[in-house]
């Protein structure tokens, strides 16, 4: 069990409250209807006081003029810089059997509760996720953020879900709802930066972090202090532990320039949760990481994916377009597509030899949060490209060895938009954040010339555009056919599968081959151009798609196993 260092401590003293203010003269535990108490200076920067109070109780810090909430609050009152809330963490769980389901049969659907309307009303929703097919879905960030929307990038207070989804209680009555219908669920968590609004470690622990390096969110976490350590650390073993999430995604690995606490937070969890599934998001292609961690999102499978289906070649996709169909020939065999390779939009070599990694140490995904978000207008892939094309290259990414990913909606054809949107009170910062996303777009004539505009991301309009609406049946039965043939066909023999071969046969064409894990040969062709491809192909009648001879056509993607 965790000894906690960060955050209110219940025992028969009473509750114990720590902040490590290293900056600070003075500290008081300022509660609310309460008198104040003046808090004793402890070695190493901490501060502590214990005293008696009711699960429920509102607290925060004085630190000279200043109130500050606890940075390891577990529930807020007023948003990131209101009360924080003493919480006892009890919670009648019913599925207490339960275990994460293998890796193997993930398919994964990354999920914005906001958008969802809350905790609770994600908990109505789990029905259609099971019968899609879906094994697990990934949570968007939940720890608080300051305002009423946001994708949660940006919060500040990493131990208490956001009061806009709704209470613990609640998070911890959604993830039940879900094991009780065998779905698994993840959790987004951001250790890499705090948001601009709500962040106070500055004013009182500047050692948090480092002015010595740069990410693109200001001065680093400063990852060679204990401290620093075991308040990630901590975070990271109170998910797991206390709302049984069977897994976290840890965003942006790369912008956290310590390889060592990565290995430290990796085995610290292992330690305690060998069974829990751990994601990374790491565009350095950091192949050595994956012995400790289960998978890595696996941005080379989209990127390719995006410019054969697109065309567009602006940015980093530039990286992508030179040889695309022996690009995603090599991912598809081996897991990256750059495994040290020079790439243009970073102007150094990338990645690591991935090919000794088993399949599923790879997420594929053909839309996420960021590729849709980051767009100006938010475009899903549905509304960029013909329907055909699109299919196709679905079929491939549900049936291919790699763990699938879905974006919400993705599964049930939906073409709203997904926008950025926050909700920050302080004008300043929303006018920045305002200009900012503009300036990201100006060098294009269209919102240069003013004939396009960027949408507001502080307007509520922006994040009301965002609601799903009901969906399309006939692509939620395409996808659910797919899921079944995975989970029938594929998934029972999936663990222990080797990449055999991979190679281009035609324009945006390709052959791949896997032995399964039983030995028999999995062989998928994909043909993403609108120009039949003609191809040695397997004699055997396909479980999906339909063979016309020795040809692949257009917009199509056959598959076959055989044992």
């Amino acid at each position: 069990m965790t000894d906690y260092r960060w955050g209110p401590r219940r025992g028969n003293g009473g509750t114990r409250f720590r902040l490590w203010a290293p900056g600070a003269q003075q500290v008081t535990l300022e509660r609310d209807g309460q008198p104040a108490l003046a808090m004793q200076a402890q070695v190493e920067g901490w501060w502590e006081v214990a005293c008696d109070v009711a699960t429920g109780a509102r607290y925060r810090f004085r630190i000279g003029e200043t109130l500050v909430p606890d940075p390891a609050s577990r529930r807020q009152d007023g948003d990131a810089h209101g009360w924080s809330i003493v919480t006892d963490g009890a919670y009648a769980w019913r599925n207490n059997a339960w275990q994460p389901r293998p890796w193997h049969e993930a398919v994964i659907s990354e999920v914005h509760v906001g958008l969802a309307g809350g905790f609770r009303k994600l908990a109505e929703q789990l029905d259609n996720y099971a019968e899609t097919g879906i094994t697990a879905i990934e949570l968007m960030p939940v720890n608080d953020f300051p305002g009423r929307r946001n994708w949660g990038y940006d919060g500040v207070l990493p131990f208490a879900p956001d009061e806009a989804y709704g209470t613990p209680e609640d998070l911890k009555f959604l993830i039940d709802e879900a094991h009780g219908r065998g779905l698994m669920v993840f959790l987004d968590v951001v250790y890499n930066h705090f948001g601009p609004d709500g962040n106070y470690l500055p004013q009182y622990a500047p050692q948090f972090f480092r002015n010595d390096q740069k990410t693109p969110w200001g001065d680093a976490i400063d990852f060679r202090r204990s401290e620093v350590q075991s308040f990630f650390i901590e975070n990271a073993l109170y998910w797991l532990g206390e709302f049984r999430f069977d897994g976290l995604r840890f965003d942006a690995v790369h912008a956290i320039h310590d390889p060592a606490f990565l290995q430290q937070l990796g085995h610290a969890i292992r330690a305690e949760f060998p069974s829990h599934h751990l994601i990374l998001e790491n565009e350095d292609n950091a192949a050595g990481l994956l012995d400790i961690y289960t998978a890595q999102w696996n941005d080379d499978f989209h990127n390719t994916m995006h410019v054969l289906l697109t065309g567009e070649t602006a940015g980093y996709y530039a990286d992508f377009a030179p040889d695309g169909t022996a690009k995603l020939a090599r991912l598809l065999r081996e897991g990256f597509a750059f495994q040290g390779e020079y790439a243009g939009h970073i102007g150094q070599e990338r990645g690591q030899s991935s090919e000794h990694l088993p399949t599923t140490a790879f997420v594929s995904f053909l839309q996420n949060h960021d590729q849709i978000g980051n767009r100006a207008l938010g475009e899903r892939l549905i509304t960029l490209m013909d329907e055909p094309a699109l299919k196709a290259a679905v079929v491939l990414q549900l049936l291919c060895p790699q763990i699938p990913l879905l974006f919400m909606g993705e599964e049930a054809g939906a073409r709203k938009p997904f926008l950025f949107f926050t909700d920050y009170q302080d004008p300043a910062l929303a006018e920045a954040v305002r200009e900012g996303r503009a300036a990201e777009f100006a060098r294009f004539p269209a919102f240069a010339s003013g004939e396009i505009h960027v949408p507001d991301p502080n307007a509520l309009e922006t994040f009301e555009r965002c609601h799903l609406g009901p969906g399309d049946p006939v692509w939620r039965a395409f996808y659910q056919t797919l899921l079944n043939l995975r989970r029938t066909l594929i998934v029972p023999r999936l663990k222990g599968t080797i990449g055999l071969d991979a190679r281009a046969i035609g324009d945006k064409a390709v052959l791949a081959v896997w032995r399964l894990g039983d030995n028999a040969r999995l062989t998928i062709a994909t043909n993403l151009s609108g120009t039949p491809v003609r191809t040695d192909l397997p004699n055997a009648k396909p479980i999906y798609g339909e063979a016309q001879g020795g040809t692949v056509a257009p917009f199509t993607t056959l598959v076959w196993i055989e044992s």
